[in-house]
């Protein structure tokens, strides 16, 4: 099994143990006034069975990141992202950006990819809820990128039976177990889905490592090296 990562990171990385910036509460908080809507989705399975549009959604932010990538080396430093926040009209501090840029930036080599990217912009979607975010996605020109973003939202919320902002390994299962009826597959299915999302193994997923895990699922990583040579 491929770990989230793609990058020959360990999934156990020291680094993913500590809360990174106060972006982390942030991204917390805005995740519990979500949960308060509730989440439409109400199964694990109808989640897998929304991959390959999520898939096809999520590779159309090639063209936002290409944009971006001024360079063209294939990843996006501070400075760059700092340029494309000013063109979406995204208003967020410097401090803000370069919290962002530090979460998204896995292997710590000031340089994000594009699965780093769309996590980064998924981010930005729940963090952003106001007018701003509004007028930036649709400056992006994804018709489809607000809905599959929030289709990410949802499954999350789905998973947090709590509404803490986290996802914890009964949630998992108990999740799985809604779907399967109890069979006696579903224990390990919800183990093994829960191991890749939880990549420090604190025993807690916030939903920064379930959009790792997500890109993972839909298989972003697997083609990104092959989309760039063609």
């Amino acid at each position: 099994m491929g770990g989230i990562l793609g990058k020959n990171e360990s999934l156990s990385s020291p680094r993913a143990s500590v809360p990174e910036t106060k972006l982390e509460g942030k991204i917390t908080e805005a995740m519990q006034r979500r949960e308060t809507e509730g989440s439409s989705i109400k199964s694990f399975d109808s989640i897998v069975l929304k991959f390959p549009k999520i898939d096809e959604n999520l590779r159309k932010c090639k063209v936002i990141f290409q944009e971006f990538d001024e360079d063209s080396n294939g990843a996006i430093d501070p400075q760059e992202l700092k340029h494309a926040f000013n063109k979406l009209e995204i208003n967020f501090t410097d401090e803000e950006i370069s919290d962002l840029f530090e979460a998204c930036d896995i292997n710590e080599d000031m340089r994000i990819e594009f699965s780093e990217f769309i996590v980064l912009l998924c981010l930005v979607y729940l963090l952003k809820d106001d007018s701003s975010a509004l007028h930036a996605k649709s400056r992006m020109g994804l018709p489809n990128l607000e809905v599959t973003f929030e289709t990410l939202v949802d499954a999350f919320v789905f998973l947090d039976k709590n509404k803490d902002g986290y996802v914890s390994r009964n949630e998992m299962v108990q999740a799985i177990n809604e779907t399967t009826s109890g069979e006696r597959s579903s224990g390990r299915i919800a183990m093994r889905r829960f191991e890749e999302m939880d990549w420090d193994k604190n025993g807690m997923v916030n939903f920064k490592e379930f959009l790792f895990a997500f890109t993972h699922w839909v298989g972003i990583e697997d083609n990104d090296d092959e989309e760039g040579e063609e």
